[in-house]
């Protein structure tokens, strides 16, 4: 792949991208979703992020979420909960779906049924059978199993739950 960068101050202020290719790829259709993933979260006229915000269930009741609100989102008997506010809150997507989605939000999977908030997190404890406990800001708890210890490490090496704004 080849990147060309055009900087002439006569060009419009909306920078225009073009994608010049022999036919479609998967790589040209991650680099499209990166795109668009990237505007759909760039600062709006009043520069304000436009964040996603997730619907959850409590009792009858639909409950919006901002994902900065949430502290980690489980898998339990076939069901996905957010953990908010200590709160314990059904959610209508699935665990996979919620990843993606909410990937771009300092959020990273914990364990096969676990994605953690990577900015609602206080501190860590390591278990003496590799495991981490992580705890959140808002006292609950949660364990990031070995297979995912190193991509935490990672992600944390590489600023943490922050994203670039």
């Amino acid at each position: 792949m080849k990147i060309k960068i055009d900087i002439d101050p006569q060009h419009e202020e909306t920078p225009v991208i073009t994608i010049q290719v022999k036919e479609w790829t998967d790589e040209v259709e991650a680099v499209v979703k990166m795109l668009r993933q990237h505007e759909s979260e760039m600062p709006d006229a009043k520069g304000a992020a436009q964040l996603k915000r997730i619907v959850a269930l409590e009792e009858d009741r639909s409950i919006l979420l901002q994902p900065s609100e949430i502290d980690y989102i489980f898998a339990e008997k076939r069901k996905v909960f957010a953990m908010a506010g200590g709160r314990t809150l059904e959610m209508r997507m699935k665990l996979y779906e919620l990843e993606e989605v909410l990937s771009s939000h300092g959020f990273i999977r914990f364990s096969k049924s676990v994605l953690g908030n990577l900015d609602q997190v206080d501190r860590f404890e390591l278990s003496f059978n590799g495991n981490l406990c992580v705890y959140f800001k808002s006292g609950s708890k949660e364990y990031v199993t070995r297979k995912y210890v190193h991509g935490l490490k990672e992600q944390l090496l590489d600023g943490g739950g922050q994203r670039d704004e």
